[in-house]
């Protein structure tokens, strides 16, 4: 646990600010704001990421994910007192700053008022080559009303989208205006959380079957795929990709086209991620993590599709184990795998090979191949049947050869 003590706040005294940090998503955030007596008044625990779409001097566009919180600030986090709202308030990055507002709507109700990203284009390490100058500002007016003494839960992805930026959330909770210090296990929830198409996080890996069979369709192309930071290429991905995926009780079966996919990434000491996104995908994440200190697997899949009917087809789960390996080494799997995220969606993959981690001169190292691909079990298997059906046959020869010198003899 982290804590900053922040300027006097009005009529609240000091307010001690402390954030924990996940040990694995490098931006799982959970605050709690306390008042001049230690009194919890506002807490919060969140996930989230951005994605920025911008304009280039050359008059193309590029697109940068942000999800590296390691050197936030918390300044102007507080409760709130009789002039001022509670508010959320995190500074990142060079220029970078996010903050949420609290209401309180009546004796029974808050609502989380609204919700403010800047960001400084004018940064040419992450916007590299960009038109615009200066700090840019997206709102978003939520105006979600939670009733007062509840905490508000929402795990399913979430996501606010405008002027090129898509703002994604997940696992939250958050209560403001708590009562008596203690925070409230009375649960007011989201209305994704509330149906079963999309729950996050889902502990099992392995999905029921879907309620339809999708038409069969063929082997999608192998796309190739890598992430840079400062120090070069940091994660490299080789895989066909196809989804599967069901709504309304309709499966449906999309295969990735990579020449018109579009990614972007980013690479931390103990997280990677790779996103995806072309026209009907707004976005496809795999987020990579290290356990142990010794090996990677694929943890969190996120994804977020367009629907022919206008609708959003959104789903996430950060509670996977799939494509482990040693640090060091790639994972690969040429037969087709199938990564259960839901019981409404799945991938599945062909001639994948990832490495997430320790990439040496942009290229793969080592691989670990899957259990499907590895087929030294078969020799033996070949080979002990071989020698069965050899008995097999040495037995019928020898009954059928008995039964015709018994046959000869009676003859005699």
């Amino acid at each position: 646990m982290v804590c900053f003590r922040l300027s006097p706040v009005p009529g609240s005294g000091l307010v001690l600010l402390c954030l924990v940090l996940g040990a694995v998503s490098s931006y799982a955030l959970e605050l709690n704001v306390t008042d001049s007596e230690k009194a919890t008044c506002l807490y919060a625990k969140w996930q989230m990421n951005f994605t920025i779409r911008y304009e280039t001097t050359s008059k193309t566009y590029k697109t940068v994910t942000i999800s590296n919180f390691s050197t936030a600030t918390y300044n102007g986090s507080i409760c709130g007192d009789g002039q001022n709202n509670p508010k959320i308030a995190v500074q990142f990055g060079s220029g970078f700053s996010w903050t949420v507002n609290f209401t309180k709507e009546a004796s029974s109700t808050y609502s989380i008022d609204g919700i403010s990203f800047s960001y400084n284009i004018s940064d040419n390490t992450t916007f590299p080559d960009a038109k615009d100058k200066g700090i840019l500002t997206v709102h978003d007016a939520v105006g979600f009303r939670i009733p007062l003494n509840n905490i508000f839960r929402c795990n399913s992805l979430s996501t606010l989208e405008k002027n090129g930026v898509v703002q994604s959330y997940w696992d939250v909770h958050v209560q403001a205006f708590v009562q008596n210090g203690t925070v409230s296990t009375k649960e007011f929830l989201c209305e994704k959380d509330k149906t079963i198409t999309t729950v996050v996080p889902i502990t099992p890996t392995t999905a029921p079957p879907p309620t339809t069979t999708p038409t069969p369709k063929e082997k999608p192309e192998v796309g190739s795929y890598s992430v840079n930071n400062s120090n070069g290429t940091c994660l490299l991905a080789t895989m066909g990709l196809q989804l599967n995926f069901t709504h309304d009780k309709v499966v449906s079966v999309i295969n990735i086209n990579p020449n018109t996919t579009d990614f972007t990434g980013s690479c931390q000491p103990q997280t990677a991620l790779l996103r995806l996104n072309c026209s009907n995908i707004k976005y496809l994440d795999f987020v990579f993590a290290v356990k142990n200190e010794n090996r990677f697997y694929l943890k969190e899949v996120n994804v977020s599709m367009y629907l022919v009917n206008g609708s959003v087809f959104s789903i996430a789960n950060n509670n996977l184990s799939y494509w482990d390996a040693p640090l060091g080494s790639s994972y690969m799997c040429n037969k087709e795998q199938t990564v259960s995220v839901s019981g409404a969606f799945q991938i599945n993959t062909f001639d994948l090979r990832v490495q997430p981690f320790n990439v040496m001169e942009g290229k793969y190292s080592t691989a670990q191949e899957c259990s499907l691909d590895d087929d030294t079990i078969l020799i033996p298997i070949i080979v002990g049947a071989g020698l069965s059906g050899l008995i097999i046959v040495i037995v019928i020869a020898y009954v059928i050869g008995r039964r015709k010198s018994y046959a000869g003899y009676q003859t005699l």
